[in-house]
């Protein structure tokens, strides 16, 4: 089974709780105004890779980064459940955590058969679309206040009541070429106090 992705980090501590394999799926169904990562909306723009091979690179982060667990983001994950849904089983198998964002409402997302499998090996669920006149960065992980959080098994369940205690960040990462890449959550201001505007153009936020 195969999944279109946008690309992965092997080790990443701002997308989720703890230490955290990050895959991008490439491809997405909803499209909200004012997204921040558009260029993962048409699965054009993707790579196409076997469930198999992700969770080789997976197994390898779990050995040399100590991974706690894996984030699914987007793109849509829940437009790719089926194949998502193998690799999250694999996942819970080798004894990690799995967290998944979508622009879906979890109320809908219970009723597609083909979103059960992921629903289930998934322990954190952030659902909703973003909504830019509802910018909020005040909770961790999310932009906008209608998102919310679904704390699917026991795995999170202690950061419900204490998610205002855990603050946003970005990782900046220079690759041998000099590209600058940017993930994490911070607003467009923020991003520009950070960098020359003249060099801001430079970088790509995902």
């Amino acid at each position: 089974m195969k999944l279109v992705i946008h690309r992965y980090l092997s080790c990443t501590t701002v997308e989720g709780p703890g230490k955290r394999f990050c895959l991008w799926v490439q491809g997405c169904s909803i499209r909200c105004e004012g997204c921040g990562v558009p260029w993962t909306w048409s699965k054009q723009n993707g790579s196409t890779i076997t469930v198999e091979e992700l969770f080789k690179e997976i197994e390898k982060s779990k050995e040399e980064n100590d991974i706690e667990g894996v984030t699914f983001l987007g793109g849509e994950p829940f437009d790719q459940a089926e194949a998502l849904g193998k690799l999250a089983g694999m996942v819970k198998n080798a004894g990690l955590t799995v967290m998944t964002f979508s622009g879906y409402l979890y109320e809908e997302l219970k009723h597609r058969t083909k979103a059960r499998s992921l629903l289930a090996c998934t322990d954190l669920l952030i659902d909703g679309p973003f909504v830019k006149e509802k910018l909020d960065l005040s909770r961790p992980w999310v932009g906008s206040s209608n998102q919310r959080f679904h704390f699917l098994s026991p795995a999170y369940k202690h950061l419900e009541s204490d998610l205002s205690c855990i603050d946003n960040k970005i990782e900046i990462r220079i690759s041998k070429d000099g590209t600058i890449s940017v993930n994490g959550m911070a607003t467009q201001e923020a991003l520009n106090e950070l960098f020359d505007v003249s060099e801001f153009k430079k970088i790509k936020t995902v």
